[in-house]
């Protein structure tokens, strides 16, 4: 198989996307002295570690805390560029070595989030002088650069929904309003998300703004009600609601290394095709160090895992391929999965 065909053939392998850019991050700078670019490392790393955990909680800890001192000398490549209009504000784009930070991360034994992750489909509804309205670029061009904004910050894929007659028969403002769970699901599942995040916002005739996020994600339910300075503060409120909810789920705390390593089995391999997938897919995970192949008979890849991480950690990490379908464990307690095509 061509590795063209096989990059082509790879968002059809994840529920999740492969999140770019996960150890780089642009902060706000007065100029491009040296003293300027050593603080603005600082910032740009906390920003990453906060990326790559999921949560601020990272930046409490201690072994985090002393490293990031050391931020400008781990910085790979680093420019200036000018923000969105209308500030026009000066950024220093600053991208960290990868390992390094990941090693970091270990060392600090806090909880790593794999660059594969799922997308967040986002409804949001305003309360405005025409009534209630469903946000999109169009209709509100500010708010949806908030939203792409804080949702990169955080990592995570973020889609907003098409809005088209289908959507507005599921989904209608007013309903949307009213943050009815099973309506916004319904309307959600043409777009196969596992998770979903729904708003709605007026502002106050005081000044500021007021509103509910809701966010749903398999069984689980998480909301919160905000009252913010500004549309923006709202925004970043709640993404990090679905950080701090996605991390606590998909975050894994890495542990020694098994020598033998963690054996798994998959069926329904076809061909080189599901076996280059899979074996590419396996490797990318973080705390997947190689994925060993011991035995092919038939259709079934028998493979061994050296991997950070305990076998219940690596299945939750392995739920988001949506080809890899879970099976009963085997005799020697491994990993199961029957692979779909």
């Amino acid at each position: 198989m061509g590795l063209a065909l096989l990059l082509s053939c790879w968002p059809l392998l994840l529920r999740a996307e492969l999140v770019p850019n996960l150890y780089t991050a642009a902060v706000p700078v007065a100029d491009q002295a040296p003293a300027t670019l050593a603080k603005a490392s600082k910032e740009a790393l906390s920003e990453v570690l906060v990326k790559v955990t999921g949560s601020v909680e990272v930046l409490r800890n201690p072994v985090i805390s002393a490293a990031l001192g050391e931020a400008r000398g781990h910085v790979q490549r680093y420019g200036f560029e000018r923000g969105a209009a209308p500030d026009r504000e000066l950024l220093a784009r600053i991208e960290f070595d990868g390992s390094w930070v990941t090693a970091l991360v270990i060392e600090a034994g806090v909880p790593l989030w794999t660059a594969n992750r799922p997308a967040v489909l986002v409804w949001l509804v305003e309360d405005g002088s025409q009534g209630h309205q469903l946000v999109s670029a169009d209709s509100s061009p500010a708010m949806v650069a908030d939203l792409r904004a804080a949702f990169a910050r955080r990592g995570i894929p973020m889609q907003l929904p098409l809005l088209d007659l289908t959507d507005a028969a599921a989904l209608p403002p007013q309903v949307a309003w009213s943050l009815d769970a099973a309506a916004i699901q319904g309307a959600s599942a043409r777009y196969q998300v596992q998770a979903v995040l729904a708003g709605r916002l007026a502002a106050l005739s005081s000044g500021g703004v007021a509103g509910d996020w809701l966010f749903l994600m398999g069984d689980e339910r998480r909301g919160s009600v905000i009252t913010g300075a500004d549309a923006a503060a709202f925004v970043g409120e709640g993404v990090s609601l679905v950080a701090e909810t996605m991390a606590a789920r998909y975050a894994v705390a890495a542990s020694a290394v098994d020598g033998d390593g963690i054996p798994m089995s998959v069926t329904g391999i076809a061909g080189y095709a599901d076996f280059a997938a899979l074996i590419n897919w396996l490797e990318s995970l973080e705390l997947v160090e190689q994925a060993r192949v011991e035995r092919v008979r038939g259709d079934e890849l028998q493979l061994r895992l050296v991997a950070q991480a305990a076998p219940a950690q690596l299945a939750t990490m392995l739920e988001l391929n949506k080809r890899l379908l879970p099976l009963a464990a085997g005799p020697e307690q491994g990993l199961n999965y029957r692979w779909q095509n």
